[in-house]
């Protein structure tokens, strides 16, 4: 005698208990942000690796500059909703084209001094005159990187308020452990 058992619905996996997903404007038009569905969704392939050489890829500190400001997954929904808060992927083109967080815009690490303007300073004899900078989130790839911690910290040097920068250091490989949408080439 067999024994058939239904099969169970799958459960459905919000961003929170009363939120399935969000909607952030991105410079190709509206994009929805949710987590995916799958309940049995793992992360492969680089994402997934847990260990890499150190140095390069050493642990990196939750606040990576005296003044900046941690920030969480929630934080950053509500940065990329905000039309006051510039989000920031500071990795390079390479690793923004093959996926990253919609609604981020790309100015890799290596530039972020020279493109401060975008982010409401203004150079002057001396430098940058930030005192009109916009609030900004950074994120990279993930709690071993170091692209935004360099770039948070040449920015500051260079005359950004510490104070306007928020720090995802989950980056990628957090955002990716959660689920949630990313676009653009290898999402």
């Amino acid at each position: 005698m067999s024994l058939t058992v239904p099969a169970l619905a799958q459960d459905a996996v919000g961003i929170t208990p009363d939120v399935m997903s969000v909607t952030v404007e991105t410079a190709s038009g509206p994009q929805e942000i949710a987590r995916i569905q799958d309940n049995d969704h793992v992360i492969e392939d680089d994402w997934g690796r847990t260990s890499r050489p150190c140095p390069n890829f050493c642990i990196q500190p939750m606040i990576p500059a005296p003044g900046v400001t941690p920030i969480g997954e929630l934080e950053l929904l509500a940065a990329l909703q905000s039309p006051e808060i510039t989000v920031v992927d500071s990795r390079t083109p390479d690793w923004f084209y093959a996926g990253t967080i919609p609604g981020a815009v790309n100015m890799p690490y290596t530039e972020m001094t020279d493109r401060m303007g975008e982010l409401g300073c203004e150079i002057d004899f001396d430098g940058w005159d930030c005192t009109a900078a916009r609030d900004v989130a950074l994120f990279c790839n993930g709690p071993w990187c170091g692209q935004s911690p360099t770039a948070i910290r040449r920015m500051i040097e260079a005359g950004y308020p510490a104070d306007r920068i928020h720090y995802y250091r989950p980056g990628m490989q957090g955002w990716r452990m959660l689920g949630l949408t990313v676009t653009g080439g290898g999402s």
